[in-house]
């Protein structure tokens, strides 16, 4: 059982790592929301169904009809969460997009008492309430340079929308415990293929070697690569740690935002992202008010 756990770490911070920088790719990438998405989609079912051959995976039996609607309908969730989220990176700011987004944990409380009977407890409560104080703090610190407060607005809003969908591919996931992770996410990343098929204006596709690569990378490595790891470590841990180690993403992506971007946090927008990750934290390990008070005074 430890074991499991260690490579299910393991697999999580690698996955997190990698999410880290995918906000530089999509904006470097100069492609419109929905582009970015369907080559995303393309270049990551390519490269799992390379996986998913060697290792044996698409002969009949290896998953039940059941379990792959789930699956279909997780890849709907998925690509929703990624259109909405890369959407919100013109609105806001990677750092500023990626703390909101990192509000799942509290989609992912609301949908498990709606579809898993859990429990949402004071603590709960308590660390919810603090979320959205943290979240209100973000909303009042709009920047100068945001193109006013509707633009900023509308960002936040967009990766609240993401970080809802993200939610519910995370339940789909734990759904489909047992599945091999790498088939998942090929059914995913397919649905999202043909989803976005109509969108895509293939008169204008990239011209330059830099773009197609960095659409290539975001399908191999940030698409491909880390949901097989994301999946993996979601079917090993509990939720708890699944939501602990879920921060290394927005770390991550607030490193690269400054130092590829120069984009540093507001006073007000650092205290709103603390309070955020806090309480998100809170949740996750399940601290209570009082540890948390115990905590300060110590």
């Amino acid at each position: 059982m430890q074991s499991e756990i260690r490579a299910g770490a393991t697999q999580m911070t690698a996955a997190m790592l990698i999410s880290g920088t995918i906000g530089w790719f999509v904006v470097m990438s100069g492609q419109p929301v929905s582009g970015v998405v369907f080559w995303r989609c393309l270049f990551g079912a390519i490269s799992l169904l390379v996986v998913c051959a060697a290792m044996g995976l698409l002969r009949p039996g290896v998953i039940s009809l059941k379990s792959a609607g789930i699956a279909v309908l997780g890849g709907v969730a998925i690509v929703l969460n990624w259109l909405l989220l890369f959407a919100s990176y013109g609105h806001t700011s990677i750092s500023i997009a990626t703390t909101v987004y990192n509000t799942q944990p509290f989609m992912l409380l609301g949908l498990g008492a709606l579809f898993l009977g859990e429990k949402i407890t004071a603590a709960k409560l308590f660390w919810l309430t603090l979320a959205f104080a943290g979240m209100a703090a973000i909303v009042e610190a709009k920047p100068a340079a945001a193109g006013g407060h509707e633009g900023y607005g509308l960002g936040i809003l967009l990766a609240l929308g993401a970080a809802f969908f993200y939610a519910l591919a995370a339940i789909a996931a734990k759904w489909l415990k047992g599945t091999p992770p790498h088939l998942i996410a090929l059914i995913q990343v397919a649905t999202g293929v043909l989803m976005l098929l109509p969108t895509v204006n293939f008169s204008e596709l990239p011209t330059n070697g830099q773009s197609w690569s960095i659409l290539i990378t975001l399908g191999v490595v940030h698409t491909g690569l880390m949901y097989v790891l994301l999946y993996g470590a979601i079917q090993k841990l509990p939720i708890h740690l699944i939501g602990a180690l879920s921060f290394i993403y927005p770390i991550a992506a607030i490193l690269v935002d400054r130092l590829a971007f120069g984009h540093a946090l507001q006073p007000l927008q650092l205290v709103g992202a603390a309070v955020i990750l806090v309480a998100a934290a809170g949740m996750n390990l399940g601290w209570t008010p009082a540890q948390l008070l115990r905590t300060r005074a110590g």
